[in-house]
């Protein structure tokens, strides 16, 4: 048995949740969330908890199982608390600011870097080096993060780029220190 699959997801007063079908949708006061169910896992709502069980002991059930708790899970936090992500940019002239619907980047480059802010997602500019990227959906958030990241991710010489704020970056030494 799973044991992320067998744990009950406890829901929050302020969200409804709801099985109609194969589609699981939780509401709450930050938006509606709605999550395709896998036909080998079955969902129970009962006294705000939500339960999953496998249909049978396939492989590929058991795989689904803990899959599954952790969406529905991921979308009930969603909805009731959000998700934040927070990014760091460190180096001489480095920032960023908001520009309407896009984040403007100068990282060194000869151009600004531009990132279109998706609908549902949210990005504050924090004294022009901090950036949270804030939302519903968990794996949004990341993907966004991440594609702010990789415009220049750390560098392990000076540590300059864009990193994640709870990242450690390994710094090496340079080759004059390194001696013979």
């Amino acid at each position: 048995m799973s044991r992320i699959g067998k744990k009950p997801i406890p829901v929050p007063d302020k969200v409804k949740v709801s099985m109609q079908e194969a589609v699981f949708t939780a509401e709450g006061p930050l938006g509606k969330e709605v999550v395709e169910v896998n036909p080998l896992a079955k969902v129970t709502i009962e006294d705000k908890l939500v339960t999953i069980t496998r249909v049978n002991e396939t492989k590929q059930a058991r795989s689904m199982h803990g899959l599954v708790r952790a969406l529905l899970a991921n979308a009930v936090t969603g909805v009731s608390e959000g998700f934040k992500r927070h990014l760091e940019i460190n180096g001489i002239g480095y920032r960023a600011a908001l520009k309407g619907k896009t984040l403007s980047l100068n990282l060194g480059f000869s151009h600004d870097a531009i990132v279109d802010i998706p609908e549902g997602l949210k990005i504050e500019v924090a004294d022009q080096n901090k950036v949270t990227v804030s939302g519903v959906n968990k794996e949004r958030v990341g993907r966004l993060a991440s594609q702010i990241r990789s415009i220049r991710p750390p560098e392990p010489y000076k540590g300059k780029g864009i990193k994640y704020a709870e990242e450690n970056i390994i710094r090496k030494v340079g080759k004059t220190a390194g001696g013979k």
